[in-house]
């Protein structure tokens, strides 16, 4: 239990760190590095903050979580999923709102680490998570049309409608330098790739359009222009004003990007496990992210978790360790101290074509489109997911999405469990399969049902329509449950309701073959002893025998 919760930066160099390895994690962490810079500043800005917070959350989150990480070579920082949320509280809080968000986050998932949640994680619907996802994507190509076409709007409404209704009556101030620098930045990106991977086609682009805007002097927006440049210092450590108000209004998007931060990580860490074959520990992962949120607040970051095509990169140009993300981490602390002040060139409508590939990446919209082929339940939650993100909020889509989802999957269960009279077809095989039960003699008197499924809350209303199918009262009732799963409390009560009316009607109720795990609930919950273990049949031979000695016993007292 205890390798469990250790980092595995710990259990690497207690096995042994070699030269080999150090020079794979050179190659990687550098290379990642130069793929965080734009992306970092991107995704900053897209989030409504400044473009260097998008720098301290890769710089001091990612080294946080690298050193306390349960993979081996997941690089962490700030990501696509994070803009819808971060930016509308930031719109609407302002950045200490987004802080103490982020601090509760933090707190959240470290417990949810303690707690050994990290397996439960999987259980968050597959169309759920397609549907916020794709809906994310459309909302960060959505924010940066503005930036894209140049237009001069001095503040984008956060609504996904207000949004496209202001860039309707702003397209006449459409600047097309802008545009001309954010098609050839989008050309140059994708084909780049077509080129060489060693090289990220983000970087090539921002360098070549910054070189274009500032040797020609095109009247292009830029982060100086914007922002006023990017600082090349390091933030003061400090903790955002927090105040019970401030908690209970930020408690729902904190969850949110919990949720989010967990979903993100440990999916990251299994697409890394898939290319190295390794196997990460997801709660000490969890427990990492969490810290990792808390210091990047302190330093002035903003929300991180761990960036799917980030790790991939990272990996394939040679990363087998998190020595390679703590390399990455210090890579751009260098860059943000001395090349940072060039980075107040690079134009605006670069980064947006840079976010609009992102934009895509996310997209998913080949798994979104194959969701179409689901049942109509499961595409019901796709579409409701995806429209509540896109034009309420992700925090509620995630809410609603998860309880629809559970709701369905409950139906399904239900729907799942019945209950058959099988007293006149008895032509199957005992428990054990060791007997042919075909000629079993029932006599009269007895009735024989046989109950399938679980019975859960969810279940009860057809136990009940399916028991009332006995028109002539039996002096004894027999329940087979060999295939009875589970049951809970809901459960419980309907069989104790059915017990009340077996003996108003003067009606035996024997058990037959019930599943160990069914049957130790019943011993917790009292029901066994309440209705008699002389009442319990191993297997319905027992069953019926003990039918029968009730039968010949009120036969003698004329009963």
């Amino acid at each position: 239990m205890y390798r469990k919760l250790e980092p595995k930066l710990l259990t690497i160099l207690r096995e042994g760190y070699t030269l080999k390895q150090f020079q794979g994690d050179l190659l990687g962490g550098l290379t990642v590095g130069v793929v965080a810079i734009p992306l970092a500043i991107a995704l900053a800005i897209a989030s409504g903050v400044k473009p260097e917070q998008g720098l301290y959350t890769a710089i001091f989150a990612g080294l946080t979580i690298a050193i306390l990480g349960g993979t081996r070579a997941q690089i962490s920082g700030p990501t696509g999923a994070f803009i819808v949320i971060v930016y509308g509280i930031v719109q609407k809080y302002g950045y200490d709102g987004l802080a103490v968000a982020t601090l509760i986050a933090g707190f959240m998932l470290a417990i949810m680490g303690l707690m050994r949640m990290g397996a439960f994680l999987k259980f968050i619907p597959y169309p759920v998570t397609v549907g916020f996802t794709s809906g994310i994507a459309l909302i960060i190509f959505s924010s940066q049309v503005s930036d894209f076409l140049g237009l001069k709007i001095e503040k984008v409404p956060a609504d996904f409608v207000a949004k496209w209704i202001e860039y309707g009556r702003n397209i006449s101030t459409v600047n097309w330098y802008a545009v001309a620098v954010g098609v050839g930045s989008l050309l140059v990106i994708i084909g780049w790739s077509k080129i060489t991977h060693k090289i990220p086609g983000q970087l090539i682009a921002i360098i070549l359009a910054t070189f274009i805007v500032q040797y020609f002097q095109l009247p292009v927006e830029t982060i100086a222009t914007r922002f006023g440049g990017v600082p090349s210092s390091l933030p003061t450590p400090h903790l955002p004003v927090v105040s019970f108000e401030l908690i209970q209004q930020m408690f729902s998007p904190a969850l949110t990007i919990a949720i989010l931060c967990a979903l993100e990580s440990l999916l990251s860490a299994v697409v890394a496990d898939g290319m190295m074959g390794t196997r990460h520990r997801s709660n000490m992962e969890l427990i990492a992210q969490g810290a990792g949120n808390i210091v990047s607040v302190i330093f002035g970051g903003i929300p991180a978790t761990g960036a799917i095509a980030r790790t991939a990169t990272n990996i394939k140009s040679g990363a087998k360790t998190p020595i390679s993300a703590i390399i990455h981490c210090l890579f751009l602390l260098l860059v943000l101290l001395f090349v940072g002040r060039w980075a107040a060139l690079i134009p605006m409508t670069t980064l947006a074509a840079v976010l609009i590939v992102v934009a895509y990446n996310m997209s998913e919209w080949r798994e979104f489109a194959h969701l179409f082929r689901s049942p109509r339940g499961d595409i019901a939650v796709l579409l409701i997911t995806f429209l509540l993100t896109v034009f309420i909020e992700l925090t509620v889509a995630i809410q609603v999405g998860v309880l629809l989802a559970g709701f369905l999957f409950l139906q399904k269960m239900s729907n799942e469990t019945h209950v058959d009279l099988i007293t006149e077809n008895l032509q199957e095989q005992d428990e054990t399969q060791l007997h042919d039960i075909s000629d079993l003699h029932i006599p009269n008197g007895i009735e024989v049902f046989e109950i399938y499924g679980s019975l859960f809350f969810g279940a009860v209303s057809q136990f009940k329509d399916s028991i009332r199918i006995v028109t002539d009262k039996p002096r004894v009732l027999i329940l087979r449950m060999r295939n009875v799963l589970t049951i809970d409390a809901s459960g419980i009560h309907i069989l104790e309701e059915l017990i009340r009316e077996t003996k108003d009607n003067g009606c035996v109720l024997i058990f037959s073959a019930v599943a160990p795990n069914v049957f130790k609930v019943m011993k917790k919950s009292g029901f066994i002893e309440s209705v008699g273990k002389e009442n319990f049949a191993k297997d319905i031979y027992k069953a019926l025998e003990i039918a029968d000695n009730y039968l010949i016993e009120n036969s003698r007292f004329g009963k």
